[in-house]
């Protein structure tokens, strides 16, 4: 009798590391949600508070990620003295390991050129640079090989300790290649991806609100983006507006299909603002041209970028469709906020209550055209 009623009590009682399982994994994923949220508002107030704060925290997690990856390619360096080469060599590194396919080769570059993507980004503050036309060229002939070369030479250092299915199945290449290598030291990988991370994040923050309040200055979208603090001179509805749309982005559990949505969006916006490179040169040709290039890199550039578009869409349709959907909702949008001009008197009062109404909660005002001797004398507007 007791044995049965055991067993029944037995068969009655849940697998509880089954049922723990789901509540773990939900768990961590909203842990790594808030903190991920946590940071993008902590970063997001730092911009707000002061350029010249923002500029610093970039400068000290860009100067903590490239150590951490100056580190990882003498490691690979040492690997390739010990002779740990295998995926290296010609008939391993070329093997492939799935059939040729020039969709999945277009995609690999869409996915690989998400790491490239801060190419662009420092045209977006080319007011706050100090003599934009000498700074702006040389800062990208700089970076982009430097990055490109690091890039690259970190990629060789991974594959001397960890097989190409290793780096695949790794969520943080660089924290695998910590723990197989640095022993004791590993964890330093986590510190300095955390860096990254960050500094990723601040730059995003600091550029694309700069596009925002570029976008609002010109009318394309509301006049409060455009506005700056009246004291620190730091666009913070903007600012804001980027933190609201970064923390939607979090929504999202599948990061390969954000990236696969953003980068076919932007390399979309790409070739078209280098094909109006092109037809300005073509119907403009005697413009002033502070920054002139030969029209052989745009002419390049297209090509490039319609292999990848036209293949990327024919490997993924599904995904590249939804980012071209994506982009499109933007149409009603300028059709009813921008192209619309005779709006109600009532909407207007409203927008210009509402645009009030963040003046005062953000203490933003429209910039002034001042010259660059009265900003200088007023200390109220400064080149970052």
């Amino acid at each position: 009798m007791s044995s049965s009623g055991t067993r029944r009590r037995a068969a009655s009682v849940p697998d509880s590391d089954s049922d723990r399982e789901p509540a773990v994994v939900l768990k961590k994923e909203i842990g790594l949600l808030s903190a991920c949220g946590i940071i993008v508002v902590l970063l997001t107030w730092i911009n707000c508070f002061s350029v010249r704060w923002a500029t610093r925290v970039q400068d000290v997690f860009t100067t903590g990620k490239l150590l951490a990856l100056c580190l990882i390619i003498i490691m690979g360096i040492v690997q390739i003295c010990k002779g740990h080469y295998y995926w290296l060599e010609p008939e391993h590194a070329f093997h492939p390991f799935q059939p040729y396919d020039m969709g999945r080769i277009a995609l690999a570059f869409l996915q690989g050129s998400f790491a490239y993507a801060g190419w662009n980004f420092l045209n977006y503050v080319t007011e706050e640079l100090i003599d934009p036309y000498r700074n702006l060229p040389r800062a990208i002939f700089i970076s982009v090989p430097l990055v490109t070369f690091i890039y690259v030479f970190v990629n060789i250092a991974y594959v001397t300790a960890m097989s190409p299915q290793e780096l695949l199945a790794s969520n943080a290449v660089a924290v695998t290649f910590g723990e197989k290598l640095l022993g004791v030291m590993s964890w330093l990988m986590p510190i300095s991806v955390a860096l990254s991370t960050f500094g990723g994040v601040n730059g995003s923050l600091f550029t694309s609100s700069r596009l925002f309040f570029a976008g609002a200055r010109e009318g394309h979208l509301p006049r409060l983006l455009a506005m700056i603090h009246v004291n620190r001179c730091t666009p913070i509805p903007a600012l804001l507006f980027t933190c609201i749309s970064t923390l939607l982005m979090l929504c999202t559990s599948d990061i390969y299909t954000l990236i696969n949505y953003v980068g076919f969006i932007n390399y979309l916006f790409y070739g078209v603002t280098v094909a109006g490179q092109i037809v300005l040169r073509i119907k403009e040709p005697d413009i002033y041209r502070p920054i002139k290039v030969s029209l052989a890199w745009p002419v390049i550039f297209l090509i490039f970028w319609a292999f990848l578009l036209i293949f990327s869409l024919y490997s993924e349709p599904v995904v590249c469709g939804i980012g071209l959907a994506i982009m499109s909702s933007g149409v009603p949008v300028y059709l009813f906020g921008v192209y619309w001009e005779n709006k109600p008197k009532r909407f207007s009062s409203l927008l210009a209550k509402l645009t009030h109404l963040g003046q005062k909660l953000c203490m933003v005002v429209h910039p002034t055209e001042d010259s660059d001797e009265d900003q200088e004398e007023s200390g109220k507007v400064q080149l970052y």
